[in-house]
């Protein structure tokens, strides 16, 4: 696995800021929370994937670029 640099990891923070909603499209994990389901951005991590709580009460992160998915609504703080 290739690690994001310092710039891609800034910009990741700063599209997908705390509080960001977004919704699964397809995840490829055994551990995946169904598609369409929904959840709420908590922070970036250094390696670049998305902390995702999701309505399943799951922690699952996305890792932007494997897993399909979309913003639903954007967070309100950086």
């Amino acid at each position: 696995m290739r690690f994001p640099s310092r710039e891609q990891i800034a910009a990741l923070r700063k599209r997908y800021t705390h509080g960001t909603r977004v919704e699964l499209l397809c995840m490829d994990d055994p551990q995946a929370p169904p598609m369409g389901t929904r959840g709420e951005v908590m922070g970036v991590d250094d390696a670049g994937q998305l902390l995702v709580r999701w309505e399943t009460g799951s922690s699952l992160s996305l890792i932007p670029g494997v897993y399909s998915f979309r913003i639903v609504q954007k967070g309100g703080r950086s």
